[in-house]
């Protein structure tokens, strides 16, 4: 009884506190205006929405298991004799780099499994980010007003490659080191000032003794900061403009469907977290990656058997040896164009392309309008085609990077390997666009037939004349719903100028990118109160 009143006396204490605390604070600041507003924010239900969750808390995995690891690594590049407990390379001169990663892997309680946990933690990180944006595309989530979030969302993305290709070079092994030095030749490969490039980068002639240094500070520091600056700006600009959503009834391009943030979004989300915590966990106890006692500490003279970048990088290695040996010299200068074409000109072309998709779409359908209704992809068949082709782009370049391996593999030639994936490289892409496209535009035919003649029973029934047919029922109601709910927009057309003479080009141009893009499709049938109904409901929403 004593106890009991001991512990009521403090509880009411503390909740005494706590009411004057929130008051005094609440008086120099809008707590509780903000807390209204934030605690009862609608958050989205559908498991599609969780792919960025998993990339934002994959990332604070990495942000506490790197601040363990900095407590132990040295990137210093000075050179010792190896003294440690792993035999094999007793006696071996090597950085301190490589040094303290042994030592971390062997010597500190649990370092190896947290090493382990930061390096499958950076391949999930970068993987959901990758996911997160097929999904942002696939659905149309990109178009105003959330075309900043689609150019934050890229950015991070190539922050993720140059944190992960930082953090992958840090313990100058052999496979890493042979990254860094194809680094080196691709810094080298730009036209006029590419050796004065790699000499300030690596101070001086590969490999230098000032490049893992400064990539420590790049992983640690510079790139970790902007990556959270980006995310903060990126959840904030989420938080304001509100999440997109799936058509179901009583879900329109006018108002944000949800969970609120308490309790619901809160509790799934933090039981997401551990989640994430544990299988990361569980996949680094029981999975081993990256074993850089096996490699050794690099030499410049010798390269790994076998040796793959992380996947996330592993596209351009397949493309440069899938580049022909083109060189040119021109002053007295070589251009290198077996290196800068794949590693620069390429995936600059193609960064930029996604950095611009947004505007790119915006100006050819002419749509100023805001969105807050998801496209279904088979809806949206070019698009859908463009995303499948970019993706089949991608594997044969990540197939190229292990060219090697696969002839090994198969006893296959090198060049027979080179060869199959060139043409893969050119015809996959548009194949896949191809199919793709048909894929949609099927479905959507599949959609027409089911809101024309119903779902099926399963039933058959014989009739008199003795012919088999199938019992169907009308579609239901919600049903319905999600398959009229969509957007139809027309492409435009080019037209001529006031004063007459031709259409200009950039119009021309203009036009037939919108029927690229808009021009097929499969009406579905609706009554004219239906039709009426989606125009209303898919209408932007009103701005007072």
């Amino acid at each position: 009884m004593f106890l009991r009143r001991h512990r009521n006396r403090w509880n009411a204490r503390a909740k005494d506190a706590a009411v004057r605390g929130f008051d005094a604070a609440d008086g120099r600041l809008p707590l509780a205006e903000l807390a209204r507003g934030a605690l009862r924010k609608a958050f989205p239900d559908h498991w599609s929405f969780l792919l960025g969750e998993i990339a934002l808390y994959s990332f604070v995995v990495l942000l506490l298991t790197g601040v363990y690891l900095t407590l132990f690594f040295d990137p210093s590049m000075v050179e010792s004799t190896y003294t440690g407990p792993y035999r094999p390379l007793r006696g071996q001169r090597m950085t301190q780099a490589y040094a303290t990663t042994l030592h971390l892997s062997f010597e500190v309680r649990g370092g190896l499994l947290i090493r382990q946990v930061h390096h499958w933690a950076a391949l999930v990180f970068v993987a959901a980010i990758a996911v997160h944006m097929l999904r942002v595309f696939f659905t149309g989530a990109f178009r105003k007003p959330r075309e900043a979030n689609w150019v934050l969302g890229v950015t991070l993305f190539i922050l993720a490659l140059l944190e992960g290709f930082a953090g992958y070079s840090l313990p100058d092994d052999l496979l890493s080191g042979t990254g860094l030095r194809t680094a080196a030749t691709i810094m080298g490969s730009v036209p006029l000032v590419g050796t004065y490039l790699e000499m300030a980068v690596f101070g001086g002639e590969f490999p230098g003794h000032v490049v893992i240094p400064r990539l420590y500070v790049l992983h640690v520091l510079l790139v970790p900061g902007l990556l959270v600056a980006l995310v903060t700006l990126h959840l904030l600009l989420v938080f304001y403009l509100k999440h997109t959503h799936w058509a179901v009834p009583g879900r329109t391009n006018r108002n944000a469907v949800g969970q609120p943030m308490v309790p619901h979004f809160a509790t799934k989300s933090t039981g997401l977290f551990l989640l994430v915590f544990g299988v990361l966990t569980v996949m680094s106890a029981v999975a081993q990656i990256n074993p850089v006692w096996n490699y050794g500490p690099y030499r410049p003279d010798q390269v790994s058997a076998g040796s793959q970048p992380d996947w996330y990088v592993g596209f351009l290695e397949g493309a440069m040896r899938l580049m022909p040996a083109w060189d040119t010299v021109v002053a007295g200068h070589t251009i290198m164009w077996n290196v800068f074409v794949p590693t620069l000109v390429l995936p600059g072309v193609l960064f930029t392309g996604l950095l611009c998709y947004p505007f790119i779409e915006k100006w050819a359908s002419g749509d100023r309008a805001e969105h807050h209704l998801c496209d279904r992809p088979r809806n949206r068949p070019a698009r859908t085609g463009l995303g499948v082709a970019g993706i089949t782009f991608y594997a044969v370049l990540l197939l190229a990077g292990g060219n090697d391996l696969i002839a090994f593999v198969f006893r296959v030639s090198i060049e027979t390997i080179t060869w199959l994936l060139r043409v893969a490289l050119v015809l996959a892409p548009v194949l896949a666009f191809a199919v793709t496209k048909r894929v949609c535009l099927a479905l959507q035919a599949a959609d027409r037939r089911r809101l024309t003649e119903g779902e099926e029973t399963r039933e058959v029934f014989q009739e008199v004349q003795g012919r088999l047919s199938g019992r169907h029922r009308p579609v239901p109601a919600g049903v319905r719903y999600r398959l009229l709910m969509r957007e139809v927009p027309e492409p435009l057309e080019p037209q001529a100028p006031p004063e007459g003479g031709p259409v200009p080009r950039r119009l021309r141009l203009r036009a037939a990118l919108s029927r690229f893009l808009l021009a097929d499709r499969v009406e579905l049938p609706a009554a004219e109160k239906e039709r009426a109904a989606v125009s209303e409901r898919t209408a932007p929403p009103r701005r007072d």
